[in-house]
């Protein structure tokens, strides 16, 4: 079988995601380390944005958002889908992939550019990817530009000095939640893993169980989640399999969610939901007043929310919008006594109000997104 190519540093937030899904799914695939001619260059060209990772198909597409390429193999490669089927359970593990993607984005940037020992090893790593040809200062010199540009994303996301202390609040407090999780079961879901492991599997394998700061100070004094990165990174070894083959059972068996779970989405909820209002609040009223198929700027205006229990500013990223709107496009298929029975379920954890998010209908391009044409 022919193999894909995936353009990805260890060191990058999403590559870490897509990896670990393409090897639990046994697609074929070359790891391929993204040069700077390859980052600056080809992909911009292929894909529009100058991003990873990006995933080259064995039939010669080149696929970006890993969303978007995850739904893409799952239709060609559907044996051992990381879907669930059930109510409570798909919308749980969807939940979980886009508070992954979108809500860790400031932990995972302050402390690889907050805390200066991480740097060696983005240094070395980027360096050698960039320009695995050449000499050492050249390879500086690449990193340091791409530095830059990467420490001038950190404001907007929220990462300033007054904000420091209630990244690393929340961050340790869902930690903590994770920690017990996976003290009784190997992933978020019980036997196997879903979309929801592999979107929490970018923050923390590329960036939090990588970087030697966050490694040792936040992961390392809790076991279970760091066990629960290795064995993500290595799904698909035949030893993985081997020891959790008499437990695994079939994603459509049950609609039940493990207690510690259900604690962890509670807190999941208090903190992204808001998030979550706030975006797409934004985003709304833009629709008052954008031209119909004109792509949004990457991000708006600052918005607020409690983080942790204190409030925290940020600029809105429409591309939330755009990640919320597939979950409910999946709920809405859902028949009515479906849709009810999780309406029931996420009010008794507080988040109902994800259901009647009202979001006008978004398009991606990249990593833009636009309002799709008005009827």
């Amino acid at each position: 079988m022919a193999a894909h190519t995936l353009y990805g540093w260890h060191l990058s937030y999403y590559a870490g995601k897509l990896r670990a899904y393409l090897t639990y799914k046994q697609i074929p695939f070359v790891d391929q380390p993204v040069n700077y001619w390859t980052l600056l260059y080809t992909i911009q060209r292929k894909t529009g944005a100058r991003v990873m990772p990006v995933l080259k198909t064995a039939e010669g597409e080149w696929l970006q958002d890993t969303r978007h390429i995850i739904d893409t193999l799952e239709q060609r490669y559907p044996a051992a889908s990381v879907l669930p089927t059930t109510p409570r359970r798909r919308f749980a593990s969807e939940l979980l992939e886009t508070w992954a993607d979108e809500w860790w984005m400031p932990a995972a940037m302050h402390t690889r550019w907050n805390y200066a020992e991480n740097f060696a090893l983005f240094r070395r790593d980027a360096g050698d990817a960039l320009a695995p040809w050449g000499p050492r200062w050249l390879k500086d010199a690449m990193v340091g530009r791409i530095a830059t540009l990467l420490r001038g994303y950190l404001p907007g996301v929220g990462i300033v000095p007054a904000q420091y202390p209630i990244i690393e609040a929340a961050a340790t407090q869902m930690l903590d939640l994770l920690e017990a999780h996976f003290r009784v079961q190997p992933y978020l879901l019980g036997a196997q893993p879903t979309i929801g492991d592999f979107g929490l599997q970018g923050p923390l394998y590329g960036h939090l169980g990588r970087d030697p700061w966050p490694k040792r100070e936040w992961i390392a004094p809790r076991p279970a989640v760091r066990e629960w990165i290795d064995r993500m990174a290595s799904l698909g070894h035949d030893a993985v399999r081997a020891r959790y083959a008499a437990a695994a059972a079939s994603l459509s068996e049950g609609d039940q969610l493990a207690p510690t779970l259900e604690a962890l989405l509670a807190q999941v909820i208090r903190d992204f939901l808001p998030m979550a209002e706030a975006v797409v609040e934004t985003v709304n009223r833009a629709h008052a007043t954008q031209p119909a198929g004109k792509l949004l700027p990457r991000a708006f205006e600052e918005i607020s929310f409690p983080m942790a229990g204190q409030p925290f500013t940020r600029r809105a990223l429409p591309f939330t919008a755009w990640k919320l709107q597939g979950i409910l496009d999946w709920v809405r298929s859902l028949e009515a006594a479906e849709q009810a029975t999780l309406r029931q379920w996420l009010r008794g954890l507080g988040g109902e109000a994800f259901l009647d998010l009202s979001i006008p209908r978004l398009r991606r391009v990249a990593l833009r997104v636009g309002f799709e044409q008005r009827a």
